[in-house]
């Protein structure tokens, strides 16, 4: 059994999407982002970077103590390490993979999360980050348009690269982006959307809320980063 530390957001439903479509057994655990749940001191032990989502998987392949995974780049490499699914079991192709959930964790993921940050969320219009943030989201699109030419999936068969990187494409609308501008990116994006596990995958969570594009003050004050008080 997999315990996920989970809110429905872009990086949650990447984990929950690759639980789904590698048929492991797994139970939700509600982490309030907006109520600053990730700070409580427990989840702070799995996940020290207070970040959701986490896993606790009670049933590791080693047969020891439950192992804890923080990060979703890591929890995706260790689920098709686990389920022996979605991975090439060869050199070149796990590199490939790999690389691919990395420009995701290093790129698509944190510049989609300015852009939309500073088009919805900041308390001013600040032209510069706008345009700044939008122009590089436009640049990964490019990126990935530009990879599926002539491709079915971001590596071969599908795989975790695709896991990590379809549940941000899907705000695409929100990050005022026109997807007919990419039409590998959109051919790629209504294939997986049609995968039965991809989309149980993306309804997990539902009843806990989606993401509105609002904060109320307390949202606002528990989603913006935070440092933990200085030891005395």
């Amino acid at each position: 059994m997999i315990d996920l530390y989970y809110w429905p957001t872009p990086n949650g439903w990447k984990i929950s999407i690759a639980l789904e479509e590698m048929d492991l057994d797994y139970r939700v655990m509600p982490i309030n982002i907006g109520k600053g749940e990730q700070f409580e001191p427990d989840f702070l032990k799995i996940s020290p970077n207070n970040r959701m989502p986490a896993i606790i998987d009670q049933d590791p392949a080693d047969g020891g103590e439950p192992i804890s995974v923080f990060e979703t780049g890591a929890i995706l490499i260790y689920l098709a390490e686990k389920s022996g699914k979605f991975m090439p079991d060869d050199i070149r192709g796990r590199k490939e993979v790999i690389e691919w959930v990395m420009w995701q964790m290093g790129g698509l993921g944190p510049m989609l999360g300015q852009n939309g940050h500073f088009k919805f969320y900041a308390p001013e219009q600040i032209p510069y980050a706008q345009e700044r943030y939008s122009t590089e989201a436009l640049r990964l699109f490019d990126v990935l348009n530009t990879r599926l030419e002539g491709r079915d999936f971001i590596c071969g068969d599908y795989s975790i690269a695709d896991m990590a990187c379809w549940p941000w494409i899907i705000t695409y609308k929100r990050q005022e982006i026109d997807l007919g501008e990419f039409p590998n990116i959109r051919r790629w994006y209504d294939a997986l959307k049609a995968r039965p596990a991809l989309r149980r995958g993306y309804e997990v969570g539902r009843d806990l809320g989606k993401p509105t594009g609002k904060w109320s003050e307390e949202s606002r004050k528990n989603l913006m980063a935070q440092r933990r008080p200085a030891k005395s």
